[in-house]
């Protein structure tokens, strides 16, 4: 029973997680800081890129920045906060290899009336079968009452578009919003995603 154990440990497979913040954001904001800590305790290699002009985030900056420093291959999950969202997007539409897996956290893929340069990070139009292709498993996750409109209703479109549920965040904001005292310290949902402890109560 031991050899058996071990020789299980030994076979767990790894992976290469990287976190893109959102708008006026850092590796050091929200959760990011506790999900690289409990990621890398489990083995995986975690990189958080400090994006540039993340005050006014664009993508043409923002997108070949990824693309020229990071290698993405079938071990990645890339997982975005916000606007790190749509840069998710974009990545997977340029991309010609299909990464494991995206968790997609208080995100947008249309342009939000609360921030007028939010558009500045979107792609006028999406080739969603380009996107699922590129991606295994898309997890969207929103909240009813997010202070910005990435809420609900924005998740359930998304999820529409890529043929994936969605986990509903009831009464959990934007999951992270220095301008709306959202500390959000502590993500241990997304831990359970990534480890396939999912909670499939909460998929809608």
């Amino acid at each position: 029973m031991i050899r058996d154990y071990k020789f299980d440990i030994v076979l767990i497979h790894m992976k290469k997680v990287i976190i893109l913040h959102g708008t006026g954001s850092s590796p050091d904001s929200y959760w990011h800081p506790y999900l690289k800590t409990k990621l890398e305790e489990l083995g995986h290699e975690v990189q958080i890129p400090r994006l540039p002009y993340t005050d006014i985030p664009k993508l043409e900056e923002q997108l070949p920045y990824v693309l020229d420093n990071y290698q993405l291959d079938t071990d990645t999950i890339l997982i975005g906060h916000s606007s790190g969202v749509p840069l998710i997007l974009g990545i997977l539409e340029e991309i010609n290899t299909s990464i494991c897996q995206t968790i997609m956290v208080s995100g947008f893929f249309k342009a939000l009336e609360t921030n007028p340069n939010s558009k500045l990070i979107l792609k006028k139009n999406y080739n969603w079968n380009r996107i699922k292709k590129n991606c295994k498993k898309l997890i969207i996750l929103n909240s009813d009452n997010d202070p910005w409109g990435c809420d609900e209703k924005m998740g359930k479109e998304l999820s529409v578009l890529v043929d994936e549920k969605f986990i509903f965040m009831k009464g959990q904001g934007h999951m992270g919003s220095a301008s709306y005292k959202q500390p959000y310290k502590e993500f241990p949902l997304l831990l359970d995603i990534i480890s396939s402890k999912l909670l499939t109560s909460l998929l809608r």
